[in-house]
């Protein structure tokens, strides 16, 4: 079959990209479908549960461990993604939705991974009293919780804005920072509110496993920024076809490197190979940052006049290189620029040369949306319920995933700084616009889809 084999020279030249430029294997994550967990009472529905994903994903750890033995490529996260839960819930109530997000958590800690994904709803065109009820758990469920992830999707394309999903989800993430509030407020860092969520998706927090997935699979996120910066810095001032030829090959580079890891991955645990998402992900390492990569292309510091445009250039590169390598790239695929985990952008934002304004102009050409953007703790539900509504609006007139991971770090002021540890990094507190959108999201009700959408 195509893109199975590969030649030793690609194999070499994998070793030298992570010894020299911080390429790594992101994450494995098994996805795992609970539709066969369905149980008439909550007890069991969460005995099925664990005794599925620990049955499931139990050789994930010692597979990837192996590997990355073998191949001398970190693989650096562990994951697994399941079924949306409000879809396997029965009749549960927001306590019974905590009682399922301590049994995720207690599996994902039986299995010794790092994040599980798929405390998760789906409310684009309404909200079910399931719905209300998983979402009424969620910040009980994400501070008792240390490694589960959790998602709503709010709108799409399709459907258009469930606005009085979007003012919920305000509320909820409001009560998610106070109750985490001696945390720095993290567990709103366990949750993304999407536009066109997509089914595939290995990076958390917004992993879940869709609905329209087999039984299980093997899905793996490739990270390499370093390997993109040192390609443009040697390529120096070339124009910018060249540049994005470059970019291309480069993309083509990782995805190969990716797709072995992969597959090998997917035959030692026995289940079928999924997706590669190449997206460039960073991490607070120095030279494993996306704006890095777009000083070299020519700013200053990004989010000067010209960012939305190189990132433009970057996503579209990198989307077009992964597609040549591999026939199985899927999830998000492009450039996150999450403002916590790319020392770039942290230190763009302490000079205040990044604003939240050009995040979100930013999140028009890349991957995703908003992410790990902290705000001051004081920061009003309605200010948060407006810049979601805002960056699902992106989302669903340009048909692309948009999200929101926004943080109102309770006690923190704007100019001060907040450590989240780990790959999650540290950010400092960027304000909101100081005005009021109270009276634009009481109005409730649907934004209706886009006329582009009822024509296709």
């Amino acid at each position: 079959m195509r893109h199975q084999n590969f030649t030793g020279e690609e194999i070499l030249e994998t070793i030298s990209m992570v010894r020299t430029e911080q390429l790594d294997i992101r994450t494995v994550t098994i996805g795992i479908s609970l539709f066969d967990c369905v149980a008439s009472d909550n007890k069991r529905l969460c005995r099925n549960v664990y005794d599925k994903i620990t049955r499931t994903a139990k050789d994930l750890k010692r597979v990837t461990g192996e590997l990355a033995q073998e191949f001398g490529m970190p693989i650096v996260n562990n994951r697994v993604a399941v079924t949306p839960i409000s879809l396997i819930a029965g009749r549960a109530s927001p306590e019974e939705f905590v009682r399922i997000a301590e049994t995720l958590d207690k599996a994902a800690d039986e299995l010794g991974i790092d994040f599980l994904g798929g405390f998760s709803a789906s409310v684009e065109k309404g909200m079910t009293q399931l719905d209300r009820n998983l979402i009424a758990a969620l910040p009980d469920a994400l501070a008792r919780t240390k490694r589960v992830c959790s998602s709503v999707n709010v709108g799409s394309t399709r459907a258009g804005l469930n606005m009085d999903a979007i003012a919920e989800m305000g509320e909820t993430v409001v009560k998610i920072a106070k109750k985490t509030a001696k945390k720095s407020s993290i567990g709103c860092a366990k949750l993304v509110v999407f536009c066109n969520a997509v089914e595939d998706n290995p990076f958390m927090a917004g992993a879940f496993h869709g609905a329209s997935e087999s039984d299980a699979v093997v899905n793996v996120g490739v990270s390499g920024p370093g390997v993109v910066l040192r390609a443009i810095q040697n390529a120096r001032d070339a124009d910018f076809g060249t540049l994005t030829q470059l970019i291309r090959r480069t993309a083509f580079k990782i995805t190969r490197a990716g797709e072995l890891i992969g597959r090998a991955a997917a035959t030692r645990l026995n289940l079928p190979f999924g997706i590669i998402d190449l997206s460039l992900a960073p991490t607070p390492a120095e030279g494993d940052s996306v704006a890095r990569i777009l000083e070299e292309i020519g700013l200053e510091r990004v989010g000067t006049h010209g960012s939305t445009a190189a990132l433009a250039l970057l996503n579209d590169a990198v989307k077009k290189g992964g597609a040549m390598a591999s026939s199985y790239v899927g999830g998000l695929s492009g450039a996150f620029i999450p403002l916590s985990e790319d020392q770039g952008m942290i230190e763009a934002a302490e000079l205040g040369s990044i604003t939240i304004d050009k995040l979100e102009a930013m999140t028009s050409v890349c991957s995703v949306g908003l992410d790990m953007i902290a705000v001051p703790g004081d920061t009003p539900a309605e200010t948060i319920a407006a810049i979601i509504a805002d960056e699902a609006a992106i989302g669903m007139i340009n048909k692309k995933t948009t999200a929101v991971r926004i943080i109102p770090v309770i006690g923190k002021k704007v100019g001060e700084v907040v450590s989240f540890g780990g790959l999650l990094g540290h950010a400092p507190i960027i304000p909101v616009n100081k005005f009021s959108s109270a009276r634009f999201i009481a109005r409730r009700g649907r934004i209706p889809s886009p006329l582009q959408a009822l024509i296709n």
